[in-house]
């Protein structure tokens, strides 16, 4: 979905620097905080000395996810329905019933189907999915989206849209645009908003595009969000993507183990968000890591074992955010392209 405050800027600025305008965001923001209480074949090439940084494979891919979305079950154990057309995908994803839905085949959509609570939509082999429009989830609970590949999102429909939904595993998913048009031809690849909460976004691609993935739409939408927004994003690979890896608003976000490439904003923690950044690598990525852009009220993030690659950060508050509740193991940063790389995306499962 489409949002305000948007930043597209190549100020390449290391410090949030001293003024009357970040004195202001920083005591805004502590004031929010105590009244909230708080296609893959667009991806750009691995240079040969991040390739062999470590041997292909250095983390093990899970059937289960984990992080904020651990316990989504989606349709479980379900009998699985495959399907071929547009007509069939919707009927077979309505309702709440447990479901499992195979989708063979790329289908061409205008504007977004609706899933269904207690539902898995999986793609077969590497290039099935959707072109032209995307996924809706609303008020759904427990939905797994996995190995699908989804493409040219026509403004104003998301490659995935998660509003007021819970309990959610995006996993595997190879999302792609182009930057051949404006920033607003296509829109969001992931979006996730409207108090949705319990998400993992884990093992997907994303390239070429604008607005990768924006958690929490407005500045204005404290009262719903405020929370809310618990997202774990964990071994992704966005390239050529220019910001929003993720914008984070008034959540909670643990970023870790991701590879980004060719950004100009990268992660922007905003409205009082906080973040874990952590054993991410960043490579042509002017502002790595910002809390100070584009809202009137900064956020909060905590760096720790990134190999950054030159990019930038930003951050004019440190975070308080820096036990996850729950397991998981952080490889280190001198790995994560080589695991990235070899398995995720499409066809990896």
């Amino acid at each position: 979905m489409n949002s305000t405050g948007d930043h597209f800027t190549t100020d390449t600025t290391t410090g949030p620097g001293p003024g009357i305008g970040h004195n202001r965001r920083r005591l805004t923001a502590i004031a929010a905080g105590v009244a909230a209480t708080l296609a893959l074949g667009g991806l750009a090439a691995v240079s040969a000395q991040d390739a062999d940084a470590a041997p292909r494979g250095a983390a093990a891919v899970a059937d289960t996810p984990i992080g904020f979305g651990a316990g989504t079950t989606g349709g479980g154990n379900a009998t699985a329905t495959t399907v071929t057309t547009l007509a069939a995908f919707q009927a077979a994803v309505a309702g709440d019933g447990a479901k499992v839905v195979k989708v063979s085949g790329l289908l061409s959509l205008t504007g977004q189907v609706d899933i269904g609570s207690n539902t898995t939509v999986l793609g077969v082999g590497s290039g099935s999915g959707f072109t032209g429009g995307g996924l809706r989830l609303k008020e759904a609970t427990n939905v797994i989206i996995r190995n699908l590949a989804i493409s040219k999102p026509r403004k104003p429909s998301d490659g995935v849209t998660v509003q007021e939904s819970t309990r959610v595993w995006i996993d595997h998913n190879t999302f792609s645009a182009d930057r051949d048009h404006d920033k607003d031809y296509d829109d969001g690849l992931l979006d996730i908003n409207h108090g949705s909460d319990n998400i993992t976004v884990s093992w997907n691609t994303f390239a070429d595009h604008f607005k990768g993935s924006l958690v929490g739409h407005s500045d204005k939408n404290a009262g719903e969000d405020t929370g809310h927004l618990k997202v774990t994003y964990h071994h992704n690979w966005f390239s050529n993507v220019h910001s929003r890896i993720p914008s984070l608003r008034f959540g909670t976000g643990h970023f870790y183990d991701n590879y980004v490439q060719g950004a100009d904003t990268a992660v922007h923690s905003r409205m009082g968000a906080q973040m874990l950044v952590e054993n991410n690598v960043f490579r042509d990525t002017k502002i790595a890591v910002t809390t100070s852009r584009s809202s009137d009220v900064d956020g909060y993030a905590v760096l720790r074992g990134n190999d950054l690659g030159g990019g930038a950060t930003e951050v004019s508050q440190p975070g308080t955010f820096t036990k996850p509740p729950y397991a998981y193991t952080a490889e280190p940063a001198s790995s994560v392209v080589a695991s990235v790389t070899a398995q995720a995306g499409t066809g990896k499962l």
